[in-house]
């Protein structure tokens, strides 16, 4: 997936905690809910400066509720703890599929070092 290229198809898997992104050529990345919470691209999250990015905690049981198109760029992704101000694009998306194991793991680090937990 590049910045501009969509995938050829997005869904949400049935228990709603996972991303399902099939890119042109088939390769499939999943990203889980939880994931795509607490690295939303929102300002709530990343702040304007990364002094101001805030470590979420308290999401592993986050569900998807809806992905909405946003323009050829992006989507909107939903989450039922009515958090949907995060403007996913496909090159983000496409950054937290490649960098899954490095990000999660610094976010766990993060979450560790605040004494913070992901279980509500």
């Amino acid at each position: 997936m590049t910045a501009s290229q969509p995938p050829e198809e997005i869904r949400v898997s049935p228990d709603r905690q996972t991303l399902i992104l099939v890119q042109p050529g088939g390769t499939r990345d999943e990203l889980s809910a939880e994931m795509l919470r607490v690295m939303s691209p929102s300002a709530e999250v990343q702040g304007h400066s990364p002094e101001q990015r805030k470590t979420i905690g308290g999401k592993r049981d986050v569900r998807i509720t809806d992905v909405r198109p946003i323009g050829r760029y992006a989507v909107r992704i939903v989450f039922d703890d009515r958090h949907d101000s995060g403007i996913y694009s496909w090159s983000y998306l496409a950054e937290l599929a490649r960098d899954a194991a490095q990000r999660w793991q610094t976010y766990l680090d993060e979450l560790a070092a605040k004494g913070l937990r992901r279980d509500p």
